[in-house]
């Protein structure tokens, strides 16, 4: 490895096989700068040196012995390989046993000398070290102990390739590395006391002491957040240099909009329609996240930003991630403002429509398109799929997508651009405003990180008359009363949301890879099987309908007009209704498997009822009778808010939750500093005077190739 660099490819080097480098390709590593950056998760302390005489049950240490003798045998009942090493020093003498490793036996001498690491365990017979790991004495004299005798780290790993075979390899390629070019800037790694490339590199894989870790883990965290914060201000500022179409309003206007809703808009939605109001009017594109509780009135708000973006003589796109809330924020909008007359298309795979005097309410797909190209109507609602070529808008002037925080610079251009736009490369296209929704309430510091680029909107309170929902958690002894009530609710005219957990326990090898297909399969089994119970045991005189992910749009949409027109008491379905359905006469929700969701999302299934001025119920069903497992369900009983909540569950689960299922291309270390506010607020300061100093950063050419390698790598949405 004599001279190698962050960018060797490992395959190149002499002496690793291909199936060894097969191996570490599953690990996603194939080049040095690969291997290196394969951090460790965690550290088991060996660093105690305890002579024999002196270990006491479950303690972890190194014990420095000679092989006394040197054993081979196998179990009676199970066949296992069984290799023992009695191991002696001047104070006594320990066993230890290896489990089917058949390599151990020809690792070790009877005679030599060895370092052996592990716990001290005990059997009915004796005491005795549980498969510890090994290496030759007079490596500590040298310090070159790798496996035993300090700080050992332990790596996530694959079949074939161990911690001690990484550790090998990790230990070998750090020797040999030409000294890699530190990105960040000399006076930054001052001003935090961060260490610097070369010696944090040697510092997170084999540590002197723990806070030797510590360090470098912080350092490879901030290099992250500081690279994201980079990316969010420079996509900020330059969205700020693009054209949109300012969109004017005034305040009699917009009083005149408002009087005509059927209800009076809190003060939270007030502030964020101003906030709203003011971006559109400007000729630089809005970039806008509104966040609220789940039923805190975000759609509204949004129909009020596409009702100025009409009367400007401007279309808007409204795009929902699903078929059956396409369809419901097409219904929701035309009967808060029934007599808009300038046409609100939905436009899906399964339904084309239009509302407004001058048009026929169900058209064909090929006339819809051609009105919306001659700018026949004003809003069109569809799902994301509206970002297709096919699709041309006359003069969009405004997105806006529910429950997908991000959206681009060229996907806005295929939004904007007419049909052959591409063509010429002279024309400058204004970019349409954009504005997302989420119902998903988002931790501060991601909103600061991740979202940096977006503006944030926040709506905090409920419409007037909403009762607070009343959540229980449902033991298995208790099923039957929560059943009963259910029945009492229903005979009331209530009706029901049942939620099963997708993947049930068992169902699923440990190291299965689920696909899309086979996610919807197990989604379908446990829909199935609920279903089944319920109808045929518990409920068999009511009216139990379902939903799944195998179902095409047009079932799930027939199934959930049903439900929301009351033919159906009792609708079972995965977490397909966890975003936006609005039932008003939902007033229980029963979550089955209730351990097996998160804070956040367990917070939106309930946000499915409490619509209206019934009293509402969610009940969380678990057969865990973990106290941790009760405790975290119980945040959702005690906490204040949506935003308390996702700081808690952000503690517990992690970022990954409000990030979305897809990758994101931030390393593990990122992902996990999002919990730490100090270090998103140093990456966000240090970025700022970065670039308002240097805005292209040329005085700092490796930190803005770094900038450029990280855009490649990394796709936030």
């Amino acid at each position: 490895m004599a001279g190698t660099l962050l960018s060797t490819e490992l395959a190149s080097i002499p002496g690793l096989g291909s199936k060894f480098t097969a191996r570490l390709q599953k690990l996603n590593i194939k080049t040095v700068g690969n291997l290196l950056w394969h951090f460790p998760f965690r550290y088991e302390d060996y660093s105690s040196i305890v002579p024999i005489g002196e270990l006491s049950l479950d303690q972890s240490a190194t014990v420095q012995g000679k092989i006394h003798q040197l054993n081979i045998r196998r179990t009676w009942k199970k066949n296992f390989l069984v290799i023992e090493a009695i191991i002696v020093d001047e104070t006594g003498g320990i066993k230890a046993v290896w489990f089917n490793q058949p390599y151990i036996i020809h690792s070790l001498k009877e005679g030599k000398f060895y370092n052996f690491a592990g716990k001290v365990t005990k059997s009915k017979r004796e005491i005795y070290l549980a498969s510890p790991s090994f290496e030759p004495m007079e490596k500590s004299a040298r310090g070159e102990t790798r496996h035993t005798a300090g700080l050992i780290p332990i790596y996530p790993e694959t079949k074939g390739l161990t911690s001690k075979g990484l550790r090998f390899l990790i230990k070998n390629a750090l020797k040999e590395l030409e000294p890699p070019e530190d990105f960040l800037p000399e006076e930054i790694l001052k001003e935090y006391q961060l260490p610097a490339l070369r010696f944090a590199l040697r510092r997170i894989h084999f540590p002197l002491k723990i806070s030797d870790a510590e360090a470098a883990k912080n350092r490879f965290a901030f290099e992250d957040l500081l690279l994201l914060q980079l990316n969010n201000i420079r996509l900020k500022s330059r969205l700020a240099q693009e054209q949109a179409e300012p969109l004017k309003t005034t305040a009699p206007e917009m009083e005149s909009l408002t009087s005509r809703l059927p209800f009076i808009l809190t003060e939270s939605q007030k502030i964020s329609l101003k906030e709203i109001l003011e971006d559109l009017q400007k000729s630089h594109p809005m970039n806008r996240l509104m966040q609220g509780d789940v039923g805190s009135g975000k759609t509204v708000i949004a129909a009020l930003a596409a009702m100025v973006a009409s009367k400007n003589n401007f279309q808007t796109a409204f795009m929902a991630p699903t078929e059956v809330l396409a369809g419901q924020h097409y219904r929701t909008i035309t009967s808060i403002f029934p007599d808009f007359n300038q046409g609100i298309a939905l436009l899906t795979a399964n339904k084309n429509e239009i509302y407004g005097q001058e048009f026929p309410k169900i058209i064909s797909k090929a006339k819809l398109l051609k009105i919306i190209s001659e700018g026949g109507v004003k809003i069109v609602i569809g799902t994301h799929a509206l970002i297709q070529k096919n699709i041309a808008f006359h003069n969009l002037a405004l997105a806006i997508v529910d429950e997908q925080h991000r959206f681009g610079v060229r996907q806005r251009a295929t939004l904007a651009s007419p049909v052959g736009a591409e063509n010429d490369p002279n024309r400058r296209q204004a970019l349409p405003h954009f504005l997302s929704m989420s119902a998903t309430p988002i931790p501060r510091t991601i909103a600061l990180s991740v979202f940096g680029d977006l503006d944030l909107s926040t709506i905090t309170e409920l419409p007037a008359g909403r009762k607070k929902i009343i959540t229980k958690i449902v033991a298995p002894e208790n099923r039957l009363k929560a059943y009963q009530f259910i029945r009492e609710q229903i005979a009331k005219g209530r009706q029901i949301f049942v939620i099963c957990p997708r993947i049930q326990p068992g169902t699923v090898a440990k190291d299965e890879i689920l696909t899309e297909a086979k996610k919807k399969a197990l989604e379908l089994k446990s829909v199935t099987e609920e279903h089944k119970k319920l109808s045929s045991k518990i409920f068999p005189e009511l009216k139990i309908a379902m939903l799944h992910g195998k179902m095409s749009g047009k079932e799930k949409d027939e199934i959930m007009r049903d439900f929301q027109g009351g033919q159906t008491d009792i609708l079972v379905a995965t977490s397909v209704i966890e975003v936006g359905v609005d039932v008003p006469n939902a007033a229980i929700i029963m979550i089955e498997g209730a351990e097996r969701f998160g804070l956040a999302q367990l917070y939106q299934f309930r946000g499915r009822v409490g619509r209206s001025t019934h009293q509402s119920f969610c009940f969380l069903f678990t057969d865990s009778g973990s106290e941790s497992v009760t405790q975290r369900l119980e945040y959702l009983i005690t906490a204040k808010n949506g935003f308390e909540l996702a700081e808690k569950d952000l503690l517990i689960r992690g970022p990954g939750q409000f990030l979305g299922e897809s990758q994101t291309g931030l390393p593990d270390i990122a992902m996990d500093a999002l919990k730490n506010v100090q270090l998103v607020k140093m990456a966000r300061d240090s970025a700022k005077k970065l670039l308002s100093n240097d805005p292209e950063l040329e005085n700092y050419p490796a930190l803005a190739k770094k900038m450029e390698e990280f855009q490649k790598t990394t796709h936030l949405e």
